[in-house]
């Protein structure tokens, strides 16, 4: 099959007259522009946008369902609705709950199929239980300890063929060997709900770090450290130009000022755009769903406890995510979708088979307008949303 008169989204930029040809296997066999190859299977896209498949490291729900139910049913309709966005490849993410709730999360996602008609699952990012009590977000504060139970942890690292990432706070009691053993066991590590010194980041980086979760919220940041001031994990995160940051891009979690100084200091390179979309994505104003114990409803764009009192995850899909970058802070569309494919792509080692237009790479595709509106998207060379 091949899709033709495309408008290619690279990351060297956009390419009118673009046309990919991809086989039944669902690989990428050849791309160009101009005329394409005569094929019995030809699809007209009339110049619209094509791009490689958005890349989500962190979901943790859709549509009044979340991870946590640990039910093939619910990892299939979070990963069909978040293919509406034009994500094609995605994380499931945890939250803060007892270790046998985790567990279950990663025995079902040890056995999913991914037979359902959405975005692939490539596995689970672990958030919590292992952050500060002072930045728990909307995580149960009780269930919040260090991981210092060697039992505890090593049952939770044998799952490390699922788990793909963990975040974690530096600067906890037994963080540095937790960090380290993730590592070793291709698990990407990344820190965040932190209140730690920048000392304690640089400890972490330098035992296995490799970026930072949702930057900007619940992360310490610059302040007094006696009588001298000293850099948090925020500003630790933006001066090391080989720290990953991940970007909840909604408008809400993050203004567009604090946008463009992440843009300004990391460039396109070390910036993943996520969701960390909840079950309260895809629901209207005012409808309420849970994380975990925790009840929270959708207002004002985002998903709140329900008291108002803090954010509760978002409700966006990648694409609103890409609008926001390149419609209110000023980035090229070329590299917000980079910051959406290539970069997420990178931090897991899948450069070469998602979040990228080449040849032998997953036929992994999405389709928009000028408009920011996803008209198809593709997985495994299959439509899994749109006509």
């Amino acid at each position: 099959m091949i899709l033709a008169h495309a408008t290619l989204v690279a990351p060297q930029g956009l390419i009118p007259g673009g046309w990919i040809g991809f086989s039944s296997e669902g690989l990428i066999t050849s791309l160009g522009v101009g005329t394409p190859p005569i094929d019995p299977v030809t699809i007209d896209l009339r110049g619209a946008f094509l791009s490689p498949g958005f890349v989500d490291l962190h979901i943790h729900g859709a549509l009044q369902r979340d991870t946590m139910e640990a039910s093939e049913e619910a990892f299939s309709i979070i990963a069909n609705y978040h293919a509406t966005g034009g994500t094609t490849s995605l994380l499931l993410t945890t939250i803060t709950a007892p270790m046998k709730d985790i567990h279950r999360v990663l025995e079902t996602a040890r056995h999913f199929p991914n037979t359902h008609a959405g975005a692939r699952v490539l596995g689970i990012h672990v958030e919590g239980p292992y952050f500060s009590p002072d930045k728990p977000g909307a995580h149960e504060l009780e269930l919040i300890h260090p991981p210092t139970d060697p039992d505890e942890v090593a049952g939770l690292l044998a799952y490390a063929d699922v788990i793909r990432q963990l975040t974690i706070a530096p600067e906890l009691d037994g963080a540095l060997s937790l960090i380290e053993r993730a590592r070793e066991r291709g698990i990407l590590v990344s820190g965040g709900h932190s209140n730690c010194w920048a000392g304690d980041a640089e400890a972490a980086r330098a035992h296995g770090m490799t970026q930072v979760t949702h930057t900007y919220n619940c992360m310490s940041s610059a302040r007094r450290l006696g009588v001298f001031r000293e850099a948090g994990l925020l500003e630790y995160a933006l001066s090391e130009p080989d720290l990953a940051c991940e970007l909840i891009a909604d408008g809400r979690h993050v203004s567009p000022t604090l946008m463009r100084a992440l843009y300004q200091a990391k460039g396109p390179d070390k910036i993943q755009l996520i969701t960390d979309a909840t079950g309260g994505a895809g629901l209207a104003a005012g409808m309420r769903y849970s994380l975990g114990k925790i009840h929270c409803i959708v207002s004002e764009g985002v998903g709140m406890l329900e008291d108002g009192s803090a954010i509760a995850g978002s409700t966006c899909r990648m694409i609103d995510g890409v609008r926001q970058l390149v419609e209110v802070v000023g980035i090229p569309l070329q590299e917000a979708v980079q910051m959406a494919t290539y970069n997420p792509a990178c931090a897991l080692g899948l450069e070469t088979e998602i979040g990228v237009l080449q040849t032998g790479a997953r036929a992994d595709f999405v389709i928009f307008n000028d408009r920011f509106e996803v008209a198809q998207t593709w997985v495994g060379g299959q439509i899994v949303f749109g006509e």
